[in-house]
C-alpha cells in the first residue's frame, strides 16, 4: 500500500521533494528578493531609505516558501549582502546604510508570514490581504527602529522614523499588497485544477 504525499501547506511543498530543490527554492526566494532591490528610486524629499519592490518579494516569498526556506532566503540575502554581494538598493552591499534595519526585518517577516501561510492564510484573497499587512508592519516595526537610532531622529514629526521610515511607504505598499495577495489564491487555484493540491 502506498502512503499518499502530505497536503501542501505553502506552495513551494509541490516541489520541493528533495535537498537538492530546496536550496534551490531557498537561493530563488533571495535572488528574487535581490532582483527586487534593484528596482529603487527615492523620493525628493527622502535621501534616507529607498522606495524599491523588496517588501513585495518578501512577503510573496515568506508566504511561497513558508517559514523555514522564507527565513532561509532571506538569511542568504542579508549575509551574502552583508558580504559584499551587490544585490541591496541599488546594487549596494554592506550594513551601514540607514535602511539595513529593513533588511534585517525581513528575516523576522519571513518567518511570521510563512508561519501564517503554512495554517492556510495563503488560500484566499482577504486572507492574503491580512498576511500581507502583518509582513509589512513587521519590516516596518524594525526597518524604523533601526532608522530612528541610526539617523539619532525621534519616532514622530517632520524629520522622523515615522515620516522616513514608514508613512512615505504606505501608498505604494498598499498597491503590492493587492498584488501580492492576488497572485497567492491564483497560484493555489491553478495547483487544484491541476491535481496539485486540495
Amino acid at each position: 500500500m502506498a502512503l499518499a504525499s502530505p497536503a501542501p501547506r505553502v506552495l513551494a511543498d509541490v516541489v520541493s521533494q528533495s535537498w537538492i530543490r530546496n536550496v534551490a527554492l531557498v537561493i530563488g526566494g533571495a535572488a528574487f528578493v535581490g532582483v527586487s532591490a534593484q528596482i529603487a528610486f527615492y523620493l525628493p524629499w527622502n535621501a534616507a531609505v529607498p522606495l524599491t519592490l523588496q517588501t513585495f518579494a518578501v512577503v510573496l516569498t515568506g508566504a511561497a516558501l513558508g517559514s523555514a526556506r522564507g527565513v532561509l532566503a532571506m538569511l542568504v540575502y542579508a549575509v551574502a549582502g552583508v558580504i559584499g554581494m551587490p544585490w541591496f538598493a541599488e546594487a549596494s552591499s554592506g550594513y551601514a546604510a540607514p535602511s539595513f534595519g529593513y533588511i534585517v526585518g525581513f528575516i523576522l517577516a519571513a518567518l511570521v508570514v510563512g508561519k501564517l501561510a503554512e495554517h492556510g492564510a495563503s488560500r484566499t484573497f482577504l486572507r492574503s490581504v491580512g498576511l500581507m499587512i502583518i509582513g509589512n508592519l513587521t519590516i516596518y516595526a524594525v526597518g524604523a527602529t533601526w532608522l530612528k537610532f541610526n539617523l539619532d531622529i525621534p519616532w514622530f514629526g517632520a524629520e522622523s522614523a515615522w515620516a522616513y521610515g514608514v508613512k512615505d511607504f504606505l501608498v505604494g505598499d498598499l498597491i503590492k499588497i493587492a498584488v501580492a495577495a492576488s497572485l497567492l489564491p491564483f497560484a493555489w487555484s491553478g495547483l487544484k485544477k491541476a491535481g496539485l493540491a486540495e
